[in-house]
């Protein structure tokens, strides 16, 4: 059987003056991940020898230019897991009509996956 998802989040991000897609990406990702723990990891250890290396990570990050995305840059940037990250088209860019400045905003959802643990789960 394939993969259990074990942990979804989501997070919000923004470059308000440089257009850096990647930053605010990076943002949106680190401010999802703000948002969880997985203390689970310790009984998994202990009893199925499961280590958060384990871990299967698929981002999905929204912007409103997605080919400016470095995905690369945010894979290295996640602490834990075998990580995947996508950009898609989504988030928003708000533009300053005085000063033409565009502010980026990224949306990100971060789902961890573990290998199938039967009645473990």
């Amino acid at each position: 059987m394939s993969d259990q998802r074990f942990i979804i989040e989501m997070g919000m991000g923004n470059d308000q003056y440089g257009e850096d897609y990647t930053k605010a990406a990076r943002r949106a990702i680190e401010d999802a991940l703000r948002h969880s723990a997985i203390p689970m990891f310790q009984a998994l250890e202990q009893t199925l020898n499961l280590s958060p290396a384990d871990m299967r990570v698929q981002v999905t990050v929204g912007v409103q230019k997605p080919e400016l995305i470095d995905t690369e840059a945010l894979v290295k940037a996640l602490p834990r897991g075998r990580a995947k990250v996508t950009a898609v088209f989504g988030g928003m860019n708000v533009v300053n009509p005085d000063t033409d400045n565009v502010i980026v905003i990224a949306s990100a959802a971060v789902e961890a996956f573990l290998p199938y643990l039967g009645d473990y789960c």
